[in-house]
């Protein structure tokens, strides 16, 4: 095992090579007995190599104590023990939710993202299609870290100008989609409150969650939001009104989506997330993935001048900003509410009642003199926590904001990968989720519903929100999955 770790690591972030590095371990003398694993690749998110696995079982810790989903343990005795799943099955078998965070944790990348590099090279080099990416906000602010960047630096700029150099046609932002997520949501939980619908509504933009609760809780999926994703979302989008507006054929178009999360890569290949009979997103790579094509271009990353987003599909809110922190998404939510259901433009956009820390974190706003009560939780234990309350009809509070990652985004299963030594003297992710909340208050707009590009495109093609084409293309459904396949 310790052998495997000193040759070059296929994924860049091996913990234990640096060891070998610093203590000057170039060869073992005594090799040993090796036993060689099948490498499990059939999840669409995660890929399993026990054969770098050094049986440290930070995977499962993060797996069973932290998420408390268990998916994976130690299974056989002495020489035979490895990590594995009930069965020794396929993750994609078994109750995982591809949030990643083993990957976070595993020191040697037995346990990695299912790469779709190749895939979008050979779509750039493809004249015949239209290679459009759009960029979550978590990335902007973790992307400069596989450059040697300071942790939390916004990056934006810069990134833009790399993927445009890749050669994308359209660099777009999916804090747009974001307003749209907004739009839809604080209408759809508008229309529970006033019409008697099922109540507390639940937030569905980690697809982590999602298969979370499609597994564990199914009686409860009435609870969730309808609402896609904001890249899902915006996927629709490009594929339907944006197609239409440059008259490109939508069958020409390949969207790729640059996230923090590899659930992503499950997500946008459900069922559910077509129209038409194509899927909203072609491709999600990671904020990992990003950083290795940039490196494969030879780009000098620290090095490039700051560019724009493309327009239209460019233009974003303050609130778009902070979903990629714990209680952003109902922050931002909770803005366009406000002023829909008082009719104002109201001065107070800042809900810090569920801003910072992890856990569970609880509110009560007022709004149009009525006390709405909230709760936003990352992390899946937490979100056990709640679900159990629901179920057991002992929860008071009437919107829901779960994210899958202990931390909401800025912590994704698909972020860059800090050594255990980092991660105990500095809080990556207050680092992180306070650049986000510094790009919201810098913001020329700070409400969804404020967007002139949002506006434009209700007009234009939607109508409204919650309108029936907007449920065509913005809205979806879950389905009761079982925790192993058999």
């Amino acid at each position: 095992m310790l052998k495997n770790a000193l040759l070059v690591q296929d994924h860049g972030n091996c913990e234990l090579q640096d060891l070998c590095t610093k203590f000057n371990i170039q060869n073992i003398e005594f090799e040993g007995q090796r036993t060689k694993h099948e490498i499990d690749n059939l999840s669409p998110s995660i890929v399993r190599d026990f054969n770098k696995c050094i049986l440290c079982r930070r995977c499962i810790a993060v797996c069973k104590n932290v998420q408390k989903v268990g998916a994976i343990d130690c299974i056989n005795r002495g020489f035979k023990s490895c990590i594995s799943t009930v069965g020794d099955s396929s993750l994609n078998d078994v109750n995982c939710t591809f949030c990643g965070q083993c990957i976070e944790a595993c020191p040697t990348g037995a346990l990695h993202e299912k790469e779709s590099i190749d895939d979008v090279w050979v779509k750039l080099k493809d004249k015949d299609t239209y290679v459009v990416v759009q960029t979550a906000p978590a990335v902007r602010v973790a992307l400069g870290e596989e450059f040697g960047m300071e942790i939390g630096k916004n990056v934006t700029g810069k990134m833009v100008t790399a993927l445009k150099r890749l050669g994308f046609d359209k660099v777009f932002d999916t804090n747009t989609g974001a307003d749209f997520t907004i739009m839809e949501e604080a209408n759809e939980f508008i229309q529970r409150m006033n019409k008697g619908g099922v109540l507390p509504m639940i937030t569905s933009c980690s697809p982590g969650w999602v298969k979370y609760i499609e597994m564990n809780y199914p009686e409860l999926l009435p609870h969730l939001s309808t609402c896609k994703s904001p890249h899902q979302m915006f996927g629709a989008l490009i594929k339907t009104y944006y197609s239409e507006k440059q008259g490109i054929d939508p069958n020409k178009i390949y969207v790729v989506s640059i996230m923090p999360c590899i659930a992503k890569k499950f997500e946008r290949q459900r069922n559910e997330m077509k129209n038409n009979g194509m899927y909203d997103v072609d491709a999600v790579l990671t904020t990992r993935e990003l950083a290795r094509m940039i490196k494969q271009a030879n780009i000098e990353f620290t090095n490039l001048e700051d560019s724009c987003f493309d327009v239209p599909m460019g233009e974003a809110t303050g609130a778009a900003a902070i979903f990629g922190t714990t209680g952003g998404v109902m922050e931002a939510a909770l803005r366009t509410a406000q002023d829909t259901l008082t009719g104002k433009d109201l001065a107070k956009i800042d809900f810090e009642q569920v801003r910072r820390g992890e856990g569970i974190k609880k509110a009560t706003v007022n709004i149009a003199g009525n006390d709405i009560k909230v709760i936003a939780a990352s992390g899946l234990k937490n979100a056990e926590e709640i679900l159990e309350q629901i179920k057991n009809q002992k929860a008071d509070y009437q919107f829901v904001e779960i994210m899958a990652c202990p931390g909401g985004c800025v912590m994704g299963g698909g972020q860059p990968i800090k050594s255990s030594k980092i991660r105990s003297t500095i809080d990556v992710r207050q680092k992180r989720a306070d650049a986000l909340y510094s790009i919201d208050e810098k913001a020329t707009i700070r409400k969804s519903h404020q967007n002139p590009v949002v506006q434009k495109i209700y007009k234009e093609f939607l109508e409204k929100p919650g309108s029936h084409k907007a449920h065509e293309l913005l809205h979806t459904e879950y389905e009761r999955r079982e925790k192993y396949n058999t």
